[in-house]
């Protein structure tokens, strides 16, 4: 089975994670991303000192108030967003600059104590806190390059600078941890990322206006505790609708997988060239640049795209040499039994059945059940019946035996714009590349 392409196996993975110590390799990679925020941000504190007239009693209370909007956590993929925007901007502004990394790094600490305490997290967890607070690196580099920020409305473009620097720093931060860690792609890390910006940018407005009122009465920050704590609550309730979607996921996927072994069981070709096709189409899939939604469905359709098969009887199955037009006509049934069969199981799985049905059409219309032409084609399908015909070329049947991996790409090539999708076939050529031709013919089944 390959690597699940949903974001929300990332958000599982995240979850487990923070709930057990750190592998040595994940605590590598932390120690190595918070030391340079240490290094960084004590840098910024000797240049630029405490200055400013800061009271210490008011930073303080700037900082309980970070420590306590940073526990309204939204979870997205295998990291969390946090609305302490509102607070951040202010801190800016009444702390000097120098320090506010090292004041937001205190913050995320203190917040996380209590569930270190209680035994709800483990402490080595708290190593990687540092990092998480590089987004102020940035952002306090403009500020205190500005000479501070003494009227926020005096001086918005200083305050979008610094925000602008937050979010490039935090996902320069970002990128350098997925690449110790060897997790996703700069794609994917986008796509995640996008939901940070969107909060960041969203709650930048009434940062200002906090930051604005702060000058005038540091206690206007008390003003967003409501706010906060309805956050709160729409954060806890996310939290649980991402827990019932990855049950639901996993429900999905161990269907799947019961059929596929069902589909095994009756033929062992299936089974074995099934798992080829499943891994090709969904590195295609990737490579077309379909979304994580699209991902899932092809990576059943092409686990499924033979499911149908259990309804065809066994000796037509397990024949050893041609068919006759007879046969090949209930073998043509198979594609309409899978999409009833994924129907009667409901939910994704009817997307899915749409991808079964499609996975023999041809680009030109001479395929089946229905003779789609082109584009009326799922995608989906078209995907899997490339990658289908691709794997099977190369792996030995019952009455032939494997084709070379270069005389496969040349008939692919051949059948573009007839059998298969000029465009996936490109795809699907990019993917297999030179180091899969050097492969065995029977590499992609295994």
């Amino acid at each position: 089975m390959p690597e699940p392409s949903l974001a929300t196996e990332r958000t599982r993975t995240f979850l487990e994670q923070q709930s057990r110590d750190m592998a040595p390799g994940e605590l590598r990679a932390e120690l190595l991303v918070s030391g340079a925020f240490l290094v960084a941000a004590s840098v910024l504190a000797v240049l630029g000192g405490i200055h400013g007239g800061a009271q210490p009693a008011v930073v303080t209370a700037y900082v309980l108030a970070l420590a306590a909007t940073s526990l309204v956590r939204f979870d997205v993929g295998a990291s969390f967003t946090v609305p302490t925007q509102v607070v951040f901007l202010p801190l800016l502004v009444m702390a000097p600059p120098g320090l506010v990394p090292l004041l937001v790094a205190a913050a995320l600490v203190l917040a996380q104590l209590p569930g270190v305490i209680r035994g709800g997290a483990p402490a080595s967890r708290m190593l990687s806190t540092p990092a998480n607070a590089w987004f102020a690196v940035g952002a306090a580099a403009v500020v205190l390059a500005g000479g501070g920020v003494d009227e926020p409305f005096g001086e918005p473009h200083l305050l979008a600078a610094a925000v602008a620097a937050q979010l490039v720093c935090d996902f320069a931060a970002s990128i350098v941890r997925e690449r110790l860690l060897g997790g996703v792609g700069l794609r994917e890390l986008v796509e995640e990322s996008r939901h940070v910006w969107t909060i960041d940018v969203a709650l930048s407005p009434l940062g200002l206006l906090l930051a604005a009122g702060a000058t005038r009465a540091w206690w206007a920050v008390l003003l967003v505790g409501p706010l906060f704590a309805l956050l709160r609550f729409f954060s806890n309730e996310r939290r649980a609708r991402l827990e019932q979607l990855i049950e639901l996921n996993d429900a999905y996927r161990g269907t799947a997988l019961v059929l596929g072994d069902i589909v095994e069981a009756d033929d062992s070709y299936t089974g074995a060239h099934t798992r080829g096709v499943v891994q090709l189409a969904l590195d295609v899939a990737r490579e077309l640049g379909l979304g994580e939604e699209r991902q899932r469905t092809v990576e059943f359709g092409a686990l499924l795209h033979d499911v149908g098969k259990i309804a065809v009887p066994k000796e037509i199955i397990n024949k050893t040499g041609p068919l006759d037009d007879r046969e090949w006509e209930i073998i043509k049934t198979h594609t309409i039994e899978g999409q009833r069969l994924l129907d009667v199981v409901g939910g994704i799985m009817r997307e899915v059945g749409q991808v079964v049905r499609g996975s023999h059409e041809s680009w030109d219309g001479s395929g089946y059940p229905d003779g789609l032409v082109g584009e009326q084609i799922p995608l989906e399908s078209r995907i899997v019946s490339t990658c289908d015909a691709f794997n099977a070329m190369t792996t030995t049947r019952s009455y032939r035996t494997a084709m070379s991996t270069a005389d496969a790409v040349a008939e692919l090539q051949r059948c573009a714009g007839q059998q298969f999708d000029p465009r996936v076939v490109d795809a699907l050529l990019r993917v297999v590349g030179p180091v899969r031709r050097l492969e065995p013919p029977d590499a992609l089944a295994a």
